[in-house]
């Protein structure tokens, strides 16, 4: 495991567009979340391919290769945000030369499709990446206090980060009860599975799972996500998964405590903590938590969740 430099006031954060082009961000959330991170002290610069916009909303594997690996090897950059989420990140990843990651190791953060860069980034370099706010994400109003507290949190200080439920969630549920330690490893669970069988999934054998997902199977949903976390289940083993923490989903998502706990009735011991509810997904506010970092779970009535390293 290694961590990249904490952040702090005064440094450069650079917007890349891996995925999805910055120009399909709304002007609005844009100028934003601009204003914002300029306002809390931070120099905002953007990737020179950033704004390019084909048929697919996105760039070239080339442009977008190329603004990762200018991002990282500028000595200015303390933190790379991506611009939005997408579909086809995973095109790049085997274009990436890690070695330059490794290198100059920096603060990586998205989410979404992104889950497939941050996940690829740490199996290749061992380098912490952090599921959690892009630069958009910044435009938004949603108990906004907490998704900036929440990202500041993690990659500014080096304490130990205790999770508790924002105003929207109110209160996490305790699915299965039990206590576990272990490696995060998770974010959007259809992107994640996409890596099976690469080179760019990371194994471990104590692995702390954080799920979620969007909503683009329709009715469809519970079925789509019931038969990813199976699959996600097998690839892992039941051996090397510790715990189990579900996102909040959209209301069209129509997941509840109770499908959870159907869904996982047959799959996993009953003594593998598993929480629900938790503040991340495609839904705000949002936590940001580190992939490859370390987490500790008491499932009880008042769930605690500490991030320890990150």
């Amino acid at each position: 495991m290694m961590l990249a430099q904490k952040l702090k006031q005064g440094d450069e954060i650079r917007v890349i567009a891996p995925s999805r082009s910055l120009a399909a961000v709304w002007v609005e959330k844009y100028e934003k979340a601009l204003a914002y991170l300029e306002n809390q002290g931070f120099k905002v610069t953007f990737s020179k391919h950033s704004q390019e916009m084909d048929e697919w909303y996105s760039s070239s594997i080339q442009s977008r290769v190329d603004d990762i690996h200018e991002a990282f090897l500028d000595d200015n950059v303390k933190a790379v945000l991506t611009a939005i989420g997408g579909f086809n990140v995973n095109q790049i990843l085997e274009h990436i030369d890690y070695e330059i990651i490794k290198q100059h190791p920096k603060i990586l953060c998205g989410y979404s499709d992104i889950t497939a860069l941050l996940h690829a980034v740490y199996a290749k370099t061992g380098l912490v990446t952090y599921h959690g706010a892009h630069f958009s994400t910044f435009g938004f109003d949603e108990e906004a206090e907490y998704t900036q507290r929440a990202f500041f949190g993690c990659v500014m200080n080096d304490e130990i980060l205790t999770i508790k439920p924002s105003q929207t969630a109110k209160e996490y549920t305790v699915i299965q009860q039990g206590f576990c330690e272990g490696t995060v490893i998770g974010g959007n669970l259809c992107t994640l599975n996409l890596l099976q069988g690469t080179q760019f999934m990371p194994k471990t054998d104590d692995a702390v799972l954080f799920l979620e997902d969007d909503n683009i199977m329709g009715d469809y949903f519970v079925y789509e996500f019931d038969r990813n976390l199976q699959s996600l289940l097998q690839a892992y083993g039941k051996e090397n998964i510790r715990g189990i923490v579900f996102g909040r989903f959209d209301d069209s998502c129509k997941m509840s405590a109770d499908v959870i706990r159907k869904i996982i009735a047959e799959k996993l011991p009953k003594d593998i903590p598993v929480l629900f509810g938790v503040d991340f997904g495609h839904v705000f506010p949002m936590i940001t938590f580190p992939i490859g970092g370390r987490v500790s779970i008491n499932a009880i009535k008042n769930p605690v969740i500490e991030i320890t390293h990150h």
